[in-house]
């Protein structure tokens, strides 16, 4: 009885250390809700991009990698409790998530509560802004380096720019900094448009664009009208029902996931820059991405895939710099300054903020037939045509923490 007693308390000793050795990634984030398949792709990719980085061993310096799912339902209470969780009851050493902007921010202040990192997937600036800590490190873009590459795509001296935007972290910090980006570009904006998450009625809103636009005279150079907006109610859709060329006005938006990018085919010509389409980038990393995610989900991957894959790229190159270790000041040390490569090619997180700095992508919309965005299934799609890479030496992004 000693005997068996003596071995379950090895056997528990070696299960506890093994444990206690793992690299322990809680993602935090929307799997259910409006954001959903954001997500789904985000755990894709942060997968992928493990398998990717540690030759498929899953190890990083011999440490097994364990990842945990918790679905916030899009709740900022919730996404506390579970944060709160990963750290308190899992020792999760990182969270990843959550995607929502306004659920990510209600989070962050748990990572400097517990003193451990947490990387956020959302894209509002006050993330590596007003409400950062130094314990938010974001490798998804910012609203920001949006703002600043659609700028870049479009603005210049005689450029007027209507937007309309969701009313809430997402939208007005990207409307703030696609206003300051367009301006320093020598653009106008001329008016801003704020509605519901929820919004699917666009009539009053579109009328209120037409007529900030229609009379200016001052706009030799283009009208536009740009769009902010996450999730499956996209209101490009019935303002362009809306007819906005009978008053020489043109639609402008950044790039979206594929479901999004279907409703696109009623822009041709529409211009803009995105974050990531899988075409768009030419480099190792990418192209086994692609074909890896053709294989095994008979589809493309998409814009958030390359997120997510970028992700882990980081949290692995950064605890290798860090020689295995995921104390929090060693990765804080590792993450701040790392330059590491993933599907959009390199990568540099800057120190003052934790922001990653990546190229941008400016596309001109073609409509096609596409048999290989989704399995089984053949649409006719708005393709984001790559113009040009925005090298992001091309874009001055502002610190604002």
């Amino acid at each position: 009885m000693k005997r068996i007693m003596l071995a379950a308390a090895i056997s528990m000793g070696a299960v506890s250390v093994q444990a206690a050795d793992s690299i322990r990634i809680a993602h935090v984030t929307g799997f259910t809700g409006p954001l959903a398949p954001y997500a789904e792709q985000l755990d894709i990719g942060l997968n992928m991009g493990f398998e990717y980085a540690t030759d498929g061993t899953m190890k990083i310096e011999g440490r097994q990698i364990e990842i945990s799912r918790k679905d916030t339902q899009l709740d900022p209470a919730r996404a506390r409790a579970l944060v709160e969780e990963a750290y308190a009851e899992d020792d999760a050493h990182i969270v990843v998530g959550p995607v929502s902007s306004g659920v990510a921010l209600a989070t962050l202040p748990l990572a400097q509560d517990y003193e451990r990192i947490i990387m956020p997937e959302g894209v509002a600036d006050a993330i590596t802004g007003a409400e950062w800590n130094r314990y938010v490190f974001r490798v998804g873009r910012n609203s920001s380096q949006d703002a600043v590459s659609n700028a870049v795509a479009l603005g210049e001296p005689g450029v007027c720019v209507s937007t309309i935007a969701q009313d809430y972290a997402f939208g007005r910090d990207g409307v703030a900094a696609y206003k300051e980006a367009m301006e320093g570009e020598g653009g106008k904006i001329v008016h801003e448009e704020y509605l519901p998450t929820d919004a699917t009625d666009f009539t009053a809103a579109a009328q209120r664009l037409f007529d900030s636009l229609k009379d200016r005279s001052d706009c030799e150079k283009g009208k536009y009208i740009f769009a902010i907006w996450a999730g499956s109610s996209n209101p490009l859709g019935r303002i362009q029902d809306l007819d906005p060329s009978r008053f020489g006005i043109k639609l402008a938006t950044g790039g979206n996931i594929l479901a999004a990018l279907v409703g696109y085919s009623d822009f041709p010509g529409m211009q803009g820059a995105g974050f990531y389409y899988f075409e768009s980038p030419d480099n190792e990393i990418n192209d086994w991405l692609v074909e890896q995610h053709f294989d095994r989900h008979n589809a493309a991957p998409d814009f958030f895939t390359a997120q997510g894959f970028a992700q882990a790229m980081a949290i692995t190159e950064a605890i290798r710099k860090a020689g295995g270790s995921t104390d929090t000041e060693d990765l804080i040390a590792a993450f701040e300054g790392l330059t590491f490569q993933t599907p959009k090619g390199e990568m540099e997180i800057r120190a003052e903020d934790h922001q990653a700095m990546q190229d941008m992508y400016h596309f001109e919309i073609e409509v096609e037939e596409r048999d290989d965005w989704f399995a089984g299934r053949t649409v006719e799609a708005g393709v984001p045509k790559l113009i040009r890479i925005i090298d992001r030496s091309e874009m001055d992004i502002p610190v604002r923490n």
